[in-house]
């Protein structure tokens, strides 16, 4: 059985950062959109 790539985990950890970073800099939309795909690259780079 293949082990189950978590791309999700590391979406939701950079989803998380960017929500962060986004209400300190009163820039929530652009931070979004940067952490989930930072997020998910990091997860397709680790998984792979």
């Amino acid at each position: 059985m293949k082990k189950r790539k978590n791309i999700g985990v590391y979406t939701a950890i950079g989803l998380a950062v960017g929500v962060a970073i986004g209400v300190m800099t009163e820039n929530l939309g652009l931070w979004i959109a940067i952490g989930i795909a930072l997020g998910t690259g990091i997860g397709a780079a680790v998984s792979s």
